[in-house]
């Protein structure tokens, strides 16, 4: 079992920046993929970007050139640098691994992340 919490959420301008964090916990060894999707009011939770167990990272297009993700292994932490936010940004946002042989999901709580235009 993989534990997730984000935190780092918050009230943010246009064009401004913030930094998610995901402190993983439990079975972290087992950890094939960890990253982040999004869901706004009324949408479907999307894809925004992913870091491999090998490190190889990939990013869904709406953040692709905008967003960073990175990891702590000595932490156990995944974070994701959001630049050159936009309005449509604003979102929950949900820390996701998969683990073990069947790639188990686990989810965190969430954080709000609102971009003011």
């Amino acid at each position: 079992q993989v534990q997730l919490v984000e935190s780092g959420g918050g009230l943010v301008q246009a064009g401004g920046s913030l930094r998610l964090s995901c402190a993983a916990s439990g079975s972290t060894f087992s950890i094939n993929v960890i990253g982040w999707y999004r869901q706004a009011p009324g949408k479907q939770r999307e894809f925004v970007a992913g870091i491999s167990s090998g490190g190889s990272t990939n990013y869904g297009d709406a953040v692709k050139g905008r967003f960073t993700i990175s990891r702590d292994n000595a932490k156990n932490t995944v974070y994701l640098q959001m630049n050159s936010l936009k309005p449509e940004d604003t979102a929950v946002y949900y820390c996701n691994a998969r683990s073990g042989p069947l790639d188990r999901a686990s989810w965190g709580q969430g954080t709000q992340v609102t971009v003011s235009s």
